[in-house]
Order: structure tokens, then C-alpha cells, then sequence
């Protein structure tokens, strides 16, 4: 690299190799015992004996250049290579003019760097010294503290924060310019005093605060206080003053230092979670409430959750398990009774949903299909009826429910029933399990033109059948069909060992991924 000499540019010639060796071993031993930023440079020379470089030969441990690089990184480096912009400024002339006249020179370098692709401009003061055939070169920072400067009001200024001192022997205040900012004060008026706070408080405030200022002024107790004040403009502002008293020998305040801090967000963020919780604390009282009457009602009308019924010549097994976690009370039911000419009634329902309107019609549908069937009602039109029902109900939030409804003479061991959009019933007979062919039939409240028809089935002494809800035979992230087949296994088991109804429901159904009502009839002959 090569640079035209300027006129007037000193002229020099190296020092012979060893001896600069010697010497920059010696500089560097120095320069290792040295603080701060400090590093030889060499000169290098052209043909004609200018000076066309610096070469940096050795440097302190602390050293840090203007590229963050520190000192063992910095040996070797070449400046104008380092640092091109470097060539032409007074810092370069004034290393000529060491070199030139061996006095020492001072001065100061701005450089633009960018952190984080954000421009800026830094100050550095630089001081150089002649030293065998090149420099010794020591610069510090000046723009650090006004960096510092920066940083520490945007803290205040992000956290709404501003200091203040007071010399209570001289007489004066000083504030930080956040604090003008909290206060909506206008900066020519100077700062008040920690006397005048109370006047500027809302009067509910006042005499709090000036007790605690009176305190800290005479007694130096430190003050740690909120109060309200409000500005010309605008709704209070709550503000939090943080202070305390530096005594003199013999216990005296001569010195107060603190800040404010504006906590009004803050404030306004705390009554909005108060608000919310007591919101929330509102909206759980009532689930609460709807859960027990819920509750209360469902035991009501079910008042036996398992029971074994002999009807018509029938034995009918009851498992009825409702899932009672939050307001998650379901719709099913069932209705197992004895009609006036002697015949027995069978009813499994699901009404879609959960809560108290999903019990509400439950009620609704199990109590008119009762009623109906007691009448002699024929089935078919009982369902084309409940589901005008349940269609025309008002204010109803259960929009469908499924139904499967049979009756049993027993004089002729005949089962009529129907279906409303319901899971087949299980028949396990000499040791073989099926589903029965269903009737046509839609879930109720899906249409306002249903159609309904009857099937018949002549039930066999040894006879087995199911009657049950989808809670049975349903598992998250599985089809219908393996639930039911899962079902057909477990029934003909569980048929030839006549055990209880509960172990059927304990063997289908994992209580920890269960999410839905369970009821399940068991008809034996």
C-alpha cells in the first residue's frame, strides 16, 4: 500500500529489525501494567521515506478500539486498513506532527458507527507520544456518560419515574424531567417543594401526605406515599413519592433524596382485574346455583341412579351414571313402568347439550311420553308428537334429542318400538350378539315432517337386551361401529356370567376420558 507523501510529511527510516523487536517486547511489558486503552504504533514508510501507515505493535490488556476489538485481537492490524476513514483527519496529521516534531499531541476523533443498524456518532479523546520510531497512542470514550444520560431518562420516561434531591441547609431542589412530566408542570417554574405536594393533592389526600412530609423534614423518617392530584386537564393522577432524609453528625436532615413515580395505569389496571374477578366471582356463584337446581331436579326425576326392576315378567336392570363435573349436567334418562292394561314401558332419551335447559327437557319429553303411553298412545304417533314438542317450546336451547321407546305385552311376549335417530338395541340370544334392524325414524326437533314406523321383536325366555345412550359405546377420536362392536363382546360376556350392570359400564368405559352420560337398561327374560 502506498500513499502519496503531503509536503512538509516527515521523513524517517525503520530502526533495524532486532532493535525494533527489543523495543516493542520492552513497550509491551509496559503497556501490560498500564489501564485503559493504550497501544504502540509503528510507522511505516514509503520509498521516498513518507509515511504511508501505522501498524499497531502492541497494546494494553483493556484496550478497546472503536470496533469493539480488545487488545491481544488489535497486534498486527494496520490503521488505514483497520480504519480507512482515518486518513486526512486532524488525529492523522496529528501523528505526522509527533513524528515530525517528538511532541506530544491531543485531540478529539467522532466517529459513526452503528449498533443495531442505528447510526451514531462517538466521541473519542486521543492522546499520542513519540516512542522509538512510532507512537504510543492512549484514547477514552467522552460520549459514555452522555449515553448513560440517555439510558437513565428513557427508564424514567418508560417507567413513568423521576428523581429529586433537596438541600435542606442551602435551600435547594433539584428534579429530573420526568418528574415535571408527572406533575404537568411547566419546566420555568422550577420544582415544588415536598411542602407544597399537599396542595396539589385531592383533598382526600392532603392530610395523609402532609403528616408524612412533616415527618421526613423533622424526624427523617422515610416517606413511602400514594395520593391523587389532579391536573388542569384530564381525570386524577395517582402518584407514589419514595423519599428518605440524610442526617447530619448529630441526627439532623440535611440532605432528601427520592423520586415519584406516576402509578396511574397501574391503578387503572388493578380496578380492571377488580372488576373482572368480581365478574367472574358473579358468573360463578350463578353456574353454581344452576348446577344445584340442576342437580336437584335431575335427582327428581331420577331418584335412582342403579335398581333392579321386575316388570311384566321382566327383570330390568338400571345403570344410570351422570358425568357432574362443572355444569356439565346431561340430558339422558330413561323410564322403565308398568302401563294400566299390564304391559311394561321401556324409554332410553338423550337430549342433545348440557345444563339445566338440557335437563328442562329432558323432563319435558320424559313425563309427556309417559303420559302418552299411558293412554294408549301408538308409538309412532307418541314420537311425531314429542317432536312437535320440542319444535314449538319456547325460549329452548336443546335443539334435538334421540329416543328409543318399546313396550312388552307379556301375554304375548311381543316388544313393540321405535326410534327417534337412536343407537340400535343389542339383543344376546343362545350365546349370539346383534343389533336389532332399526325402524325408520329421525332424531326429534330435527324436522317439522317426521316419519316414524314400529318394529316388533317376540323376546325368548334367556333373552338378553340392551337398551343404552351413545355415553356407552363413544371414545374420543374413534368411529361409532368400534364402540358398538366393542359393546357386542363385553354384553355376551357379560349376559352369560348374569353379572351386575355396573361391572357392563366399568369393562366399556375409561372414567378418565369420559365425557358424556351413561344409561344403560338390561331386559332379561
Amino acid at each position: 500500500m502506498r500513499y502519496v507523501q503531503r509536503p512538509g510529511a516527515p521523513r524517517r527510516r525503520p530502526a533495524p529489525a532486532a532493535e525494533a523487536d527489543f523495543a516493542t517486547a520492552v513497550v509491551q511489558q509496559v503497556l501490560a501494567g498500564l489501564p485503559g486503552s493504550a497501544a504502540m504504533l509503528r510507522a511505516e514508510y514509503g520509498p521516498q521515506g513518507e509515511v504511508t501507515d501505522f501498524r499497531i505493535v502492541a497494546a494494553s490488556p483493556e484496550t478497546v478500539d472503536i470496533g469493539g476489538r480488545r487488545g491481544p485481537e488489535l497486534a498486527g492490524l494496520s490503521v488505514l486498513e483497520t480504519y480507512p476513514s482515518v486518513l486526512g483527519t486532524p488525529m492523522w496529521q496529528g501523528y505526522l506532527q509527533v513524528l515530525e516534531t517528538g511532541a506530544a499531541w491531543e485531540g478529539e476523533l467522532e466517529y459513526q458507527e452503528a449498533a443495531a443498524g442505528i447510526p451514531h456518532l462517538s466521541r473519542y479523546g486521543v492522546r499520542a507520544a513519540p516512542c522509538q520510531d512510532g507512537l504510543i497512542v492512549s484514547w477514552k470514550r467522552l460520549d459514555s456518560g452522555e449515553r448513560e444520560q440517555r439510558r437513565l431518562a428513557l427508564m424514567q420516561r418508560l417507567g413513568r419515574m423521576g428523581w429529586m434531591d433537596r438541600d435542606l441547609v442551602r435551600g435547594g431542589i433539584t428534579w429530573s424531567e420526568e418528574v415535571y412530566s408527572i406533575f404537568g408542570r411547566d419546566r420555568a417554574l422550577g420544582p415544588m417543594t415536598l411542602e407544597e405536594l399537599a396542595a396539589h393533592a385531592e383533598s382526600g389526600d392532603r392530610a395523609a401526605l402532609d403528616d408524612a412530609v412533616r415527618l421526613l423534614l423533622k424526624a427523617g423518617e422515610p416517606i413511602d406515599h400514594t395520593f391523587r392530584i389532579r391536573l388542569p386537564q384530564g381525570e386524577p393522577r395517582h402518584v407514589r413519592v419514595v423519599a428518605e432524609a440524610e442526617p447530619d453528625a448529630h441526627g439532623r436532615p440535611v440532605q432528601i433524596h427520592g423520586f415519584f413515580q406516576d402509578l396511574t395505569a397501574a391503578r387503572h389496571t388493578e380496578q380492571q382485574l377488580r372488576r373482572h374477578e368480581q365478574t367472574a366471582l358473579a358468573q360463578q356463584s350463578q353456574l353454581a346455583a344452576e348446577r344445584e337446581v340442576a342437580t336437584r331436579l335431575r335427582e327428581t326425576l331420577l331418584p335412582v341412579p342403579e335398581q333392579v326392576l321386575h316388570l311384566a315378567g321382566l327383570t330390568v336392570d338400571v345403570a344410570y351414571q351422570p358425568v357432574e363435573e362443572g355444569l356439565s349436567l346431561g340430558g339422558d334418562w330413561y323410564s322403565a313402568i308398568e302401563l294400566p292394561d299390564g304391559s311394561a314401558l321401556l324409554v332410553v332419551g338423550d337430549v342433545a347439550g348440557h345444563g339445566l335447559d338440557a335437563v328442562a327437557s329432558m323432563a319435558l319429553l320424559r313425563f309427556t311420553a309417559k303420559g302418552m303411553a299411558i293412554t294408549g298412545t301408538p308409538l309412532p304417533a307418541v314420537l311425531a308428537r314429542l317432536n312437535t314438542l320440542l319444535l314449538h317450546t319456547p325460549e329452548r336451547n336443546c335443539n334435538t334429542a334421540t329416543m328409543i321407546m318399546a313396550v312388552y305385552q307379556p301375554a304375548t311376549s311381543r316388544l313393540t318400538w321405535v326410534q327417534a335417530g337412536h343407537l340400535p338395541p343389542l339383543l344376546v340370544r343362545d350365546g349370539e350378539a346383534r343389533f336389532l334392524p332399526t325402524p325408520a325414524g329421525v332424531l326429534l326437533g330435527a324436522t317439522t315432517a317426521p316419519s316414524y314406523e314400529e318394529a316388533g321383536l317376540d323376546l325368548l325366555p334367556g333373552d338378553h337386551l340392551f337398551l343404552y345412550t351413545d355415553g356407552l359405546v363413544e371414545k374420543p377420536a374413534e368411529v361409532i361401529d368400534e364402540g358398538l362392536s366393542r359393546l357386542a363382546r363385553t354384553a355376551l360376556a357379560y349376559a352369560g356370567d348374569s353379572g351386575r350392570l355396573d361391572g357392563l359400564v366399568q369393562a366399556l368405559v375409561d372414567p378418565r376420558t369420559r365425557r358424556d352420560d351413561i344409561c344403560v337398561l338390561h331386559v332379561s327374560c
